[in-house]
Formats: C-alpha cells, sequence, structure tokens
C-alpha cells in the first residue's frame, strides 16, 4: 500500500482515520482482504530485536500509529504522520460501519466474561445483527488453525483480536490463509476492556498530550510499570540515535 514512511525499522502507513475508514470500507465491499496492525512506541521496540514480530507486522496490509509518541518520533526525523489513529478509536468506528453497512463481525480474546460483556454492550448498542461470534483468547497453539477456519466460516466480514503482543499478530500473520473469507482483521490489544468498562480511557486532553500511558500506568502500576519505565525510555533513546545518525550522514 502507498504513503508508507519507515521508522525504526517499522513501516507505518501515513494515513488520517477518515482514510483509514475509507480503505476498509472498500475492502469489505470488493470482497477482498486487508490485514491492520496498529504499532507504539513499545511495539516498535520490541520488533528491533523479535524478528518474528517484525515480520508480522512489516508484511501486513494497514499500519497505522496508535501511539502519539509515534506521531512526534516521525515529526522529528524529518517524516511527519497525519495524524494518531488509535486502535481502539478505529475498532469502535469499524463497529459503527458494520452496523451501518450490514457487516458481522467476530470477536476473538480477552476472558471470557470480558468478550460477553463487549458483546453484550454492542449488542444493546446496536443489534445482534452485527455479532458473527466471539470466542475468549485462552487457546494454544495447535488449535490455532481449527479456530481460525471457524472464525473464516462464521460468515463474519470482520475479525478483532483483544490479545497481547505479539501473540495477536502472529496469530493473524500466521493463519491469513484460514481466514480467507474475513475481509477485515485487526489486532486491538487491550480494548475489550476498554469496552467492557474494565479499564477506563484517560481523558481526551492526556490523549492529546501524549499522556495516555500514565494514566494507564495509573491504573494498574505493578503491571505496566516495567512496560512503560523501559520500554518508553528505549524509545526515546531509538528515535535520537536515528536523528544523530541522519543529522551526521547528511
Amino acid at each position: 500500500m502507498s504513503n508508507q514512511i519507515k521508522i525504526l525499522n517499522t513501516y507505518i502507513n501515513n494515513l488520517s482515520m477518515f482514510e483509514t475508514l475509507e480503505i476498509i470500507d472498500s475492502t469489505i465491499v470488493s470482497k477482498k482482504q486487508i490485514h491492520h496492525v496498529v504499532v507504539n512506541a513499545g511495539k516498535i521496540v520490541a520488533m528491533q530485536t523479535d524478528l518474528q514480530l517484525r515480520q508480522s507486522v512489516n508484511e501486513s496490509d494497514l499500519i497505522n500509529a496508535d501511539g502519539q509518541a509515534v506521531v512526534w518520533a516521525s515529526k522529528i526525523l524529518n517524516k511527519p504522520l497525519k495524524e494518531r489513529v488509535a486502535g481502539i478509536d478505529l475498532m469502535e468506528k469499524v463497529v459503527a460501519l458494520a452496523h451501518k453497512n450490514n457487516y458481522k463481525i467476530f470477536f476473538l480474546g480477552a476472558k471470557e466474561p470480558i468478550v460477553k460483556s463487549v458483546i453484550e454492550k454492542y449488542s444493546k448498542q446496536y443489534s445482534n445483527d452485527i455479532i458473527a461470534g466471539y470466542r475468549n483468547g485462552y487457546f494454544n497453539k495447535h488449535e490455532e488453525t481449527n479456530i481460525a477456519q471457524q472464525i473464516s466460516e462464521s460468515g463474519a466480514h470482520i475479525l478483532f483480536v483483544a490479545i497481547s503482543s505479539p501473540t495477536k499478530e502472529n496469530f493473524l500473520y500466521d493463519n491469513k490463509k484460514h481466514l480467507k473469507n474475513v475481509n477485515f482483521i485487526m489486532g486491538v490489544g487491550g480494548s475489550f476492556d476498554v469496552v467492557a468498562g474494565k479499564v477506563n480511557r484517560a481523558p481526551l486532553w492526556m490523549q492529546k498530550y501524549g499522556l495516555e500511558w500514565f494514566y494507564r500506568f495509573a491504573q494498574e502500576p505493578k503491571r505496566m510499570w516495567k512496560r512503560y519505565l523501559f520500554g518508553n525510555s528505549k524509545f526515546i533513546i531509538l528515535v535520537a540515535k536515528e536523528k544523530l545518525f541522519k543529522t551526521f550522514l547528511f
């Protein structure tokens, strides 16, 4: 796909939210398939050493910048992205699009009570007609092919996978052919927890200033401190090194 930039060994499509939704809708209408991924600072850091994750991300069809830090880094490195396209926001808009255009969605991931809560919420907010099926995110590697085939046969146009990285990226990459009947496949991380009300999103002003990570950390400091302390620090160092390299090179 065109309009790609490359920063820190990561390809990112330079698209707005509106442009991304247009691509998704046209893909479903034309009965093709698009594999979507979002990247944030932590994932880009992981991709420097996890080559399987790097392949799973970079060989997907559509890659958006989920984190505001990535947008800032793109500007520092003179490859400015139009805007942040947050995964949770995109997912919510795709659900609304499904309701509008009679598309069906399969929800895969999270614990059973969480994914059931997501189904209940969207069924009430929209209707049961958008639900192709659902399954929790706890399964073994040898079950993946069978699960992917079941999803493909469910009548779903859209698949959301709410599993942590790098499992969700690798699952979608490895099973893309088995999911051939599903037009739009997307990893959504912890988005089901947000929809179900288990985790709250940061206020809009914190999202705007790139502080959503801090709000998330404040809710679960014991679980999140290492990810944000080390991940964000490494990302800043990587961007600084890249900037210095380009400055001395040119």
